[in-house]
């Protein structure tokens, strides 16, 4: 019977960490074995899931590989896919092939890689619809200078909301000091780091800003849709987000593994 072991260079949270947890989840609901192997701990109570440290690959695994470089293909491995959900910070075209086929999360980014691959978009995370009027809005997403926060909470408070609930973890702490403490520290945008739960994340906000310069896969807008959020974005980061049904994924994934449907 074959395994599926999802293994990442990072376990910390962040949009692709949501992804392959989601991911690992759907595998497990429709009766695939899937585990979710990463370095950090931030992933281990949210899934079946481990440290990267306990992976061992046996000959029926069916091995899920992001954000890492591997000197060569597992041999003990039945099918070893790369998911990217990265452009610049993981140059596909310039790494030692170690994979059997690639996941990509968007078609554009496919074309900007310049490789061959599979589409098969994320699973969004079920939220229900809501209704807030509290002049409050809201900026989701790792800080950092590609991502634009300071853009994004500008344009809010032009735009006449009276606070900014900043969501996401400061990855670039030279970035948050020059762009973002300053909007902190004055009390008209405060740090809520990264939320679990969210629903209650998105209750909390009346709109949502993004400004970042590049998105591969827009987990904001598509829950800003299923949320009613009202959204407000730019070009660069507003790529129409294709969405399928959890069964259309799973069955995507099994013929990018090559295994037969039951």
């Amino acid at each position: 019977m074959s395994h599926v072991k999802i293994i990442s260079g990072h376990t910390n949270p962040g949009g692709s960490t949501v992804a392959h947890i989601n991911l690992c989840n759907l595998f497990n609901e429709y009766g695939l074995d899937a585990v979710f192997y990463g370095p950090h701990d931030w992933h281990l109570d949210k899934c079946r899931a481990d440290k990267a440290s306990s992976l061992v690959i046996n000959s029926e695994d069916l091995l899920i590989v992001h954000y890492l470089v591997m000197p060569e293909r597992p041999a003990l491995a039945k099918k070893v896919i790369l998911s990217c959900h990265e452009k610049h910070n993981y140059p596909i075209a310039k790494i030692n092939r170690f994979w059997d086929g690639i996941h990509f999360v968007f078609a554009s980014q496919r074309d900007w890689h310049q490789v061959q691959g599979v589409v098969i978009p994320n699973r969004i995370t079920k939220l229900e619809p809501r209704t807030v009027s509290n002049g409050i809005a809201g900026v989701i997403g790792s800080i950092q200078p590609h991502k634009q926060t300071h853009t994004s909470i500008d344009r809010a408070l032009n735009e006449g909301y009276s606070k900014v609930l900043v969501y996401g973890v400061a990855d670039d702490p030279d970035y948050f000091i020059s762009h973002i403490k300053h909007y902190i520290d004055s009390g008209c945008a405060e740090l809520r780091e990264f939320e679990d739960d969210k629903q209650k994340m998105y209750d909390s906000v009346e709109a949502v800003y993004n400004s970042s310069e590049s998105e591969t896969f827009n987990f904001i807008r598509a829950e800003c849709t299923a949320t009613g959020t009202r959204y407000h974005g730019v070009d660069t980061s507003d790529p129409e987000v294709t969405l399928y049904s959890d069964k259309e994924i799973f069955s995507a994934w099994l013929d990018l593994f090559g295994v037969t449907k039951t």
